[in-house]
Parts: C-alpha cells; structure tokens; sequence
C-alpha cells in the first residue's frame, strides 16, 4: 500500500517545496527541508497508525513498523548525498529512532514507470521485520514498488509506503475542478486517505478534509 500526505499540484507550493529541498544552491532550501520535515514527522505521529492497522497482522492496538527507510533517487549522483535520508534518519523525531538504510540504487538501468526491484540492491538480510518507506515524490508509483519488491526479496515482512506528495497535473482530465473542489475544505493533518475514506461511495463533503483524500475515490 502507498499512502500520499497530498497533492503536489504542477507548479504550486507542494510542487515547488520538493523541487526546493534538493537543490542546495536555492536560498529557500533551508525553508522548504524545516517545511517537509514538519509535514512528515506530523502526518507519521498521526497516521502511521491508520496505516500499520490497513497492512499489518493484528497483533495488538498501537502497532508500527519495525524499521523505516527511503527510496534512494533515481539518480545516482543525487543517490550520495540525498537529503530526504538526512528528513528521515535525524530531523524528523517520529521516524529517526527506527531509520536505517537497506537500499542502495544497482547498476541497473531504471526504465521510468517500469516496476523493477533490480535496481535496488538491499544493504542486508532482514528477517521478517515490517518496513515502512518514505519516498518524496509518487508520479507512477514504480519506484516505491520496486524497492517494497526489493525488501520483500531480502526478507521483508510486510512493506507498506507513505510518499510526501503525489503528483497531479491540473490540466488533465477533471483534475482542475477535483483540485478547486478540496482545496476549498482545506488541508486537514488529522485526517489521511485510510482514516478518512468512505469505502462504497464518493466522500461527503465533510469528509473531504485532506487533500490526498480524493486518491481513494479518484482512482
């Protein structure tokens, strides 16, 4: 399962706020990193609940994944020194405790969209443990499922991803007035695509608090 915290609209603040963070020579880099490291630890105190209760074996109130860690870049250069590892291993409180790096980017050549868990090599042998991935960006989604494949391969027990933004463009299809329609609830933390999802029919207005809400109805 892939959980999105938002939209990231084309050219709009979630949008520019990822483009921000990895570039070292923006001068609102420092900004845009203080920004998603509060997105992400807020939505993970939340939400990681919701989550762990959709994928995990029932085992109890307050499970949680074992161990958490990030998709490494699509490019190997930005792969060294990727600051989405710094977010997550030392910024964000919620998840540093239990971050480690298990995957690193192959030789590969990484065909976009394409699923292939080949082009991530796990730094270890797991043993079961549950994972939770965070990647920064979901446009397929082939890059969170190919290293979800590629833990499961090394031992994984069950993977599950939350992705920072998901990328839409407004100009395609019904996304514009999709995209008016619950800008104009406004951005909800406590509510997430698990929590706040109506399973049969399309979410009451009320319900349509998060951005990322409409994933579950949309798609």
């Amino acid at each position: 399962m892939i959980v999105p915290i938002s939209y990231s609209v084309g050219g709009e603040w979630l949008h520019r706020l990822i483009i921000s963070y990895k570039r070292d020579a923006d001068r609102f880099v420092q900004d845009a990193l203080a920004a998603i490291t509060t997105l992400l630890d807020q939505f993970i105190s939340r939400h990681e609940c919701c989550l762990a209760a959709a994928v995990l074996p029932a085992t109890g109130v307050g499970r949680s994944f074992d161990l958490i860690t990030t998709v490494p870049s699509a490019d190997p250069l930005r792969d060294l020194h990727h600051p989405l590892r710094g977010i997550v291993g030392s910024a964000c409180p919620t998840t540093r405790d239990r971050y480690e790096r298990l995957l690193f980017r192959s030789d590969s050549v990484a065909i976009p969209r394409v699923y292939d868990p080949a082009r991530y090599v796990p730094a270890r042998r797991l043993d079961g443990e549950d994972v939770l991935l965070i990647d920064d960006m979901w446009t397929s989604g082939a890059s969170a499922e190919s290293a979800a494949g590629a833990l499961i391969a090394a031992g994984a027990g069950t993977v599950a991803a939350i992705v920072i933004a998901r990328h839409l463009n407004r100009h395609w299809h019904d996304n514009d007035a999709q995209i008016t329609r619950l800008a104009e609830a406004g951005f909800n933390p406590d509510r997430c695509v698990i929590c706040s999802r109506d399973r049969h029919s399309e979410p009451p207005r009320e319900q349509r608090q998060s951005l990322a809400s409409a994933l579950q109805w949309q798609t």
